[in-house]
């Protein structure tokens, strides 16, 4: 059982619901038995201080509460049905009324009804009881996600702090507290610090117990592999060394296995996407032999690509492994000055905000320093919105909406669905089109902005820790080779070396300058290398050792990098080239096959009305309303444009914001394609 279990914390408002339950909980499970054994390692591993008894019996008050509700709803549903809405009984298992004994033939309707009710209750429980038990499992599988993501650079962390010269206890207690960067990793150490210091467990006992409640396999096997090494007296910097080898290299190889499941999703997606178009074609070809299905051709346009889009987006989202962590480095204890200034300057005014309240001169100081962050964003207001480019939005969606407003106001943008029918093209230019180029267009330029700006500091990393380790191995220290490094190199990263070097000239302590520079541009993948740095900084001013792990794990996460770049530009090339066949096969439909048998339609009909003997075959295609399947097939291409860009974009970075730029540009084919067709 895990310390946070043990405490056995529990929701005032809930536990009463839970002790109500409980007999009933006794009565269903076996204290002893296999689930209520795998529930309770799961709310240990998911660090829900609860309880499993009350856990459970809470669980099946949910359930029976959502059951009852659902009962109530699928009786009177039953009642509604079976009575009012089906004059006559069902007819069940293709017997007649003659074939049935009367009494049940009387029975029979309730009965439906009772039956109805009763599936719709045990569905009701089933998503009642499901949902909450899920929960541990579903944080759980979220812990060892991010726990399996920073276990290489983690014990890179650890021997970088072994080679500095600390001993076993010291670099458990220094991982413990390295939660600013190394997430959930840090909090399975701190586990292991916390048990010794408050339950009197030797250390060795605590690494015992933490690898087997972890929820993650490779960091169970590493700390029992770990405390193999105490218990025998090994040598643990040679240790953390091969481990720190291996890990790199499993990271790779996790790294290809998602790779591939990302192709196999980009070959699914090729596959999904185009179900919507074959439905529309069939859905047309029903509507010219006079079957119109107006509704299903609005719910495939309006419903189906969307949910399909959504739902790939969701299936991807499970395997990309995004970026852990926020960025930031905090001091390792609380210190009255320094104040981390995490989002906008504006909004964070550092050690101001500490003392703001004590004294009138603190408001005023307050006012002045916001006034100045203020005046400094009107001064350089693109550099602004380079580091915050969403906030972009802020400004640019009341625009959009006005513009909006005056298309409705000029009569420029249809309020009704035959205003839209007559003009598909303008108006979803104006509804659509409008909005999305005022917002994204400022947003994708800010964004990818953003990205080089940043790509400037990670992009020489690697090259540089090299140099900083070679210039350390020649008897320099760390400050002096922050020097002699910025001086024989060029970049962003070259001048924040400068920078640095200068702050500590002036009387900055390094590791504060170094935390500086790291909030600065706050990229987890820098902070967890600064961090690493700076740590073992502490203890000595020659480092090599340490500088050339930092640079190999630099190193390995851009060889990682490169692979999903590399891999990943061909499932983005499927998803634009997927776009575009439908793009081209819906231009095609309206120009070569609806158009044409529209007018084939129009010809028969007049031929037929004025000799008579073609009127049979004029029915073919002469109901079609070719506005309303024209303003359809513009909106099913507009809708897969941008849905298919944020999936790209997602894809290649793992953020979806960098599908923006695609966003723009795809649906703008679609424009100009429905400016020619349409």
């Amino acid at each position: 059982m895990s310390l946070d279990t043990r405490s056995g914390k529990t929701v005032s408002g809930t536990s009463s619901i839970g002790d109500t339950f409980y007999p009933l909980y006794q009565y269903l499970f076996d204290g002893e038995g296999d689930f209520v054994a795998s529930v309770e390692n799961k709310l240990a591993q998911a660090r829900m201080p609860q309880n499993v008894e009350l856990f459970l019996s809470r669980a099946l008050a949910v359930g029976a509460l959502a059951g009852l509700a659902l009962w109530l709803v699928g009786t009177i549903l039953g009642y509604a049905i079976f009575t009012i809405f089906l004059s006559d009984a069902p007819t069940l298992l293709g017997l007649g009324e003659s074939q049935i004994p009367e009494i049940l033939l009387t029975l029979k309707v309730p009965i439906l009804i009772i039956v109805t009710g009763l599936v719709f209750g045990l569905i009701g429980f089933g998503i009642g009881f499901g949902s909450l038990v899920s929960i541990p499992y579903f944080r759980a599988g979220a812990r060892k996600r991010e726990i399996n993501v920073l276990l290489s650079d983690s014990i890179s962390f650890m021997y970088a702090l072994s080679v500095g010269g600390l001993n076993q206890l010291e670099i458990l207690q220094a991982m413990a507290k390295a939660d600013d960067t190394y997430g959930e990793v840090s909090q399975e150490f701190q586990s292991i610090v916390l048990e010794t210091e408050y339950f009197d467990t030797d250390y060795r006992t605590a690494i015992r117990n933490q690898a087997l409640q972890t929820p993650s396999d490779e960091l169970a096997q590493f700390l029992t592999d770990m405390l193999s090494i105490i218990n025998s007296g090994g040598d643990m910097t040679s240790f953390l060394e091969d481990q720190k080898e291996k890990h790199m290299r499993t990271a790779k190889q996790e790294q290809e296995m998602v790779l591939e499941t990302m192709e196999l999703f980009g070959e699914m997606y090729m596959t999904l996407s185009l179900f919507p178009l074959l439905l529309i074609i069939i859905l047309v070809i029903m509507s010219m032999m006079g079957q119109a299905q107006d509704m299903l051709l609005y719910g495939t346009v309006y419903g189906l690509i969307p949910l399909i889009s959504l739902g790939f987006l969701v299936l991807v989202s499970t395997v990309t492994q995004d970026e852990i962590g926020d960025g930031y480095l905090r001091p390792d204890e609380v210190r009255d000055d320094v104040a981390v200034r995490e989002g906008l300057d504006v909004m964070n005014l550092g050690l101001v905000e500490r003392f703001t309240g004590e004294r009138a001169l603190f408001e005023k100081v307050k006012s002045k320093e916001r006034s100045y962050e203020l005046g400094q964003i009107l001064a350089r207001p693109h550099i602004f919105f380079r580091d915050n480019p969403t906030i972009i939005l802020v400004f640019t969606v009341p625009l959009s909406l006005i513009a909006v407003g005056l298309a409705i106001l000029y009569g420029l943008a249809p309020l009704s669905i035959d205003g839209m029918i007559a003009n598909p093209v303008g108006g979803t230019f104006f509804w659509l089109y409008v909005p999305l180029y005022i917002n994204f267009l400022p947003l994708a330029i800010f964004y990818e902005w953003n990205v080089r700006s940043r790509r400037g500091v990670i992009g020489d990393l690697s090259e540089n820790l090299r140099k900083l380790s070679s210039a350390n191995d020649t008897g320099m220290t760390l400050l002096e080779s922050l020097r002699v490094v910025s001086d024989t190199s060029s970049g962003t990263l070259s001048d924040e070396f400068e920078t640095m070097h200068a702050k500590v000239k002036y009387g900055t302590n390094l590791k504060d300058a170094m935390r500086e520079f790291n909030n600065k541009y706050h990229i987890p993948r820098l902070a967890r290398t600064v961090k690493l740095i700076s740590k073992a900084q502490e203890a000595s001013s020659q480092i090599e050792d340490v500088l050339t792990t930092a640079a190999q794990a630099s190193e390995n996460q851009d060889d990682i990098d490169r692979e999903r770049k590399s891999r990943t530009r061909m499932q983005m090339v499927i998803i634009i080239m997927t776009y575009l066949t439908l793009l081209g096969v819906m231009a095609l439909l309206k120009t070569q096959f609806l158009d044409v048998m529209s007018g084939l339609a129009n010809q028969a009909s007049s031929a037929g009305g004025s000799g008579g003997s073609a009127a049979g075959g004029g029915q073919f295609g002469s109901n079609v309303d070719t506005g309303m399947l024209s303003m359809l097939f513009f909106h099913a291409v507009t809708l897969q444009a941008i849905f298919s860009s944020f999936i790209a974009g997602y894809i290649r970075e793992v953020d979806l914001i960098s599908g923006v730029k695609f966003a723009v540009a795809l649906p703008t084919l679609a424009l100009i394609t429905w400016m020619l067709v349409g």
